[in-house]
């Protein structure tokens, strides 16, 4: 199995019970969880040597993300400990007409204050095969968007493949400088994951899709697709396709671009939806594990990544817990949900 590398920002989310809501909530659960750390534990349940990259307070609130991404497999051992807070967010959870919402508490935390002194990227990317990032991480403050960048270069001068989520987030940063920060980044990126969403909110591109609407129509990618490979010369573009008919009931597919052909896969219907974070995270894992599994069969990794994705919002928590095999069980078209004896 190969060697990855997720850096960025891990958190603790505080959550009420099910689908209650913050007002009512007289005790709050923690769960630990963030856009690249959820993908490094997904690819440890696939047998990847994966490795988790950030800073946290050498505080025992710290060591609950750290001991948590340990209790998945995930090596931490590059994980900087310092500074004086870990980010925190709090996730309301929707059902059927209302949307979920998150409040977000993470100014001044460990890795927005972090340095590059702090971290020694090229003995970090020895022997890495690739190495995966988000828009997230830039967003978080101006000093992570330098280390996200020579991450990136270390990455590049190793030989690893990089792959990028754009993950637009509009509680953390404007479009307009997003366009400035993640636009020079994206010299460094091998393989391009994101929505209409965020390829018009991260770099420039106007898609033929409603994303608000929930209606998304997959040919309405294929200009787009080809206009960011042109640009940057991407490997590999590709998009999860989300249709919100409801809080708890979304339809689920996705699309990859290779340069030369458009592949589709097959969509599912996940009703009811347990909880949807960390969906996109789960899809940029499988998708990941897709293309370093079966090199060159770009649609087989489509229909792992998309598979993956959606049995991760059967599963509470940020972390999606399922076996490669569980996976290929999905994508092969066990649907039923029929009891495993």
């Amino acid at each position: 199995m190969a060697k990855v590398i997720t850096f960025g920002e891990i958190m603790l989310r505080l959550s009420p019970q099910a689908c209650g809501r913050f007002i009512q909530a007289g005790s709050l659960r923690v769960i630990p969880g963030g856009g690249e750390a959820n993908v490094a534990v997904s690819l440890a349940n696939y047998g990847h040597s994966s490795i988790y990259v950030t800073k946290l307070p050498s505080h025992e609130i710290g060591q609950i993300a750290v001991n948590a991404l340990r209790g998945y497999g995930v090596d931490t051992d590059s994980i900087c400990r310092g500074g004086e807070r870990i980010g925190l967010y709090y996730a309301e959870t929707g059902s059927s007409m209302r949307p979920s919402k998150v409040i977000y508490d993470r100014a001044h935390s460990a890795i927005a204050e972090a340095v590059p002194e702090d971290f020694d990227f090229d003995a970090i990317m020895e022997g890495a095969d690739w190495f995966h990032w988000s828009g997230i991480t830039p967003a978080i403050s101006d000093n992570a968007a330098k280390l996200v960048e020579l991450a990136c270069q270390a990455a590049k001068r190793r030989g690893a493949t990089v792959s990028v989520d754009l993950n637009f987030r509009k509680k953390l940063w404007s479009s307009q400088k997003a366009i400035s920060v993640m636009t020079p980044l994206m010299k460094y990126v091998d393989v391009c994951i994101g929505n209409e969403e965020d390829a018009r909110l991260c770099l420039g591109f106007q898609p033929e899709a409603d994303v608000e609407s929930g209606r998304t129509d997959a040919s309405g990618y294929e200009g787009i697709f080809r206009r960011m490979q042109e640009q940057f010369g991407f490997r590999y573009v590709a998009s999860t396709l989300r249709e919100s008919f409801s809080a708890t009931c979304n339809g689920w597919k996705a699309l990859i671009y290779d340069g030369k052909e458009f592949y589709q896969s097959k969509r599912y219907e996940i009703n009811p939806i347990v909880d949807r974070v960390g969906g996109g995270d789960a899809f940029s894992a499988g998708l990941i594990h897709g293309l370093l599994k079966y090199e060159g069969n770009q649609s087989a990794a489509l229909e792992f990544a998309v598979a993956a994705s959606a049995l991760k919002q059967t599963i509470e928590g940020d972390f999606n817990l399922v076996s490669e095999s569980e996976v290929l069980s999905l994508t092969e078209g066990n649907t039923n949900g029929r009891v495993q004896r």
